[in-house]
């Protein structure tokens, strides 16, 4: 695991931004799989959940990609936690191999959807192979946050850590005991990235969408690229991001 709690003088930049990168990655997929995969939700996976409940409840078709989603988001999930396990059985560290894969699996969604042309059908079956491609790789994406690095909020869904920033801001704001109120800002300060970074990468993949349809993919994957050039200028033993020693609820449990 990538410990990110102290950082080290060679690896400052890339650790500060990659959290933030994969949150522009994840915000960017997301919102071009909604607009051109059929209402897809490719980081967002519940959101799949809430489409399907409603087409059974209403009697519509439910779209194959949005049922197949859960199932291959657990799925490829897990297969990257067993990896990453067996990379550090090793002694080999699971960040680079992780976003290696992530970055593979978005090129490959990329490559299928500038190969079908415009126009792509979100229910034909290339458009779905498309879409669990992109699941696949946030999938990845969630799996390397949590087992191979440390100190570093989620990249791929922000609920909780809207929730967390604005409670933070309340206690701030309140002005509770001390150690409370610097724990409070050690730890908006650590989340407030993602969340920009999440929705900024929504906005500008919305207009890469509407612009150039699915070939805007290339956005989220050329960041995954930069993700994975970052991770190997970071001194994996030593990386670590500042104010990252307040504990992570989410990693006590």
């Amino acid at each position: 695991m990538t410990d990110l709690t102290m950082p080290s003088a060679n690896s400052w930049f890339g650790i500060r931004l990659l959290p933030v990168v994969l949150s522009l990655a994840a915000g960017s997929m997301d919102v071009i799989g909604f607009l051109g995969l059929g209402g897809l939700f490719t980081a967002h996976i519940t959101g799949n959940l809430v489409i399907v409940a409603a087409h059974i409840v209403t009697g519509e078709v439910a779209q194959w990609a949005a049922i197949l989603s859960v199932p291959v988001f657990m799925l490829v999930l897990c297969l990257a936690r067993l990896s990453a396990g067996g990379f550090e059985m090793i002694g080999l560290d699971s960040l680079r191999p992780l976003l290696l894969a992530q970055f593979l699996l978005l090129s490959g969604s990329l490559a299928i959807c500038v190969a079908a042309g415009p126009g792509i059908d979100p229910n034909a079956a290339i458009a779905t192979v498309a879409g669990m491609l992109a699941v696949s790789a946030m999938a990845v994406q969630n799996a390397l946050v949590q087992v191979s690095l440390h100190g570093v909020p989620a990249t791929a869904v922000i609920t909780t850590n809207i929730a967390r920033f604005t409670t933070d801001v309340g206690t701030i704001l309140l002005g509770a005991r001390r150690d409370e109120v610097v724990a409070a800002r050690q730890r908006a300060n650590r989340l407030w990235p993602s969340i920009a970074g999440f929705i900024i990468g929504c906005c500008v993949g919305a207009v890469g969408e509407a612009r150039f349809g699915l070939r805007a993919l290339a956005l989220p994957a050329g960041l995954a690229l930069l993700a994975l050039a970052m991770a190997a200028k970071l001194n994996a033993p030593e990386a670590q991001v500042a104010g990252s020693s307040v504990p992570d609820p989410d990693r006590q449990k």
